[in-house]
């Protein structure tokens, strides 16, 4: 429930004016929040200028004032930041810390969600990632088999992925310690779960700033969640029921390849209306 203090409220309104679904209003110069259409945004903690807001749905610890020096970033530093951001598939044998996966997640946890549902889950994998690495590889193959044996003028266009997923089981059978075309020897991966694929994406995209930010390296392996879709076999081992969606799998750890600059990228296709 969100809650007002009445001795630190000034009546301002800010509150008022700021929510969204007009849950708040003013009686007798103080804010009352009626908690009936309220979905937990937020705002009237964060717009409040006496701090007179809280909730007890939620750890008010999490809130910090804002300050420029610590909450600013220069718009030309974070532009460059993303253009040289690159998907990393070469990595150190090297651990990745807890600290720094959890850091990683709490960029996706504090990203907005339609709502305010929080509909984003995420699941960690570092001691199990040879099974599911394995588990992994062994369903791209039958895929793969599938598909060739069963090509059409329609599915022609993927007999180089049903190829390339009966080879990558195949090379890891036979060397199950080499370097794999899946998770590329990473030490880490991090699942972004949610009916809601618009919210777990966008928690994504902020993960991987996150990532680049902490001097890690990352992925989306497309193949992963392929492999995962409709396989009980995959869903089980990560504790998923059938009706969850493994949204994005990034593939996480430390980079063993240094990049130099930027690269060029197509015009950005804009109608000013």
């Amino acid at each position: 429930m969100m809650k007002v203090d009445k001795d630190l409220c000034i009546g301002c309104s800010l509150c008022v004016k700021d929510c969204m679904v007009k849950d708040i209003e003013l009686i007798d110069k103080k804010a009352h929040i009626k908690n009936v259409a309220c979905f937990k945004c937020g705002h009237c903690v964060a717009i409040c200028p006496k701090n007179a807001v809280s909730t007890d749905d939620y750890n008010m610890d999490e809130v910090k004032d804002y300050n420029k020096e610590e909450f600013s970033i220069d718009a030309d530093n974070l532009l460059n930041f993303i253009k040289f951001r690159r998907s990393v598939r070469h990595f150190k044998n090297q651990d990745v810390e807890i600290e720094k996966l959890s850091k990683i997640i709490e960029a996706g946890r504090f990203t907005q969600t339609a709502r305010n549902a929080q509909d984003v889950s995420y699941i960690v994998v570092k001691d199990g990632i040879e099974i599911l690495k394995e588990m992994s590889l062994e369903r791209l193959s039958d895929m793969g088999k599938y598909m060739l044996a069963n090509l059409t003028p329609e599915t022609m266009n993927l007999k180089l992925y049903a190829q390339m997923w009966v080879r990558m089981y195949e090379e890891f059978k036979a060397n199950p310690t080499g370097r794999d075309n899946l998770f590329f020897n990473a030490p880490a991966v991090i699942l972004v779960v949610s009916d809601n694929p618009v919210d777990a994406s966008l928690a994504s995209s902020n993960m991987e700033l996150m990532t680049n930010a902490l001097g890690l390296g990352t992925f989306f392996s497309g193949f992963f969640t392929r492999s995962a879709e409709g396989n009980k076999k995959i869903m089980d081992f990560l504790g998923l029921n059938e009706n969850q969606k493994i949204v994005t799998c990034m593939v996480i750890g430390y980079p063993d390849v240094k990049y130099q600059r930027t690269t060029p990228r197509k015009e950005a296709q804009i109608s000013w209306k």
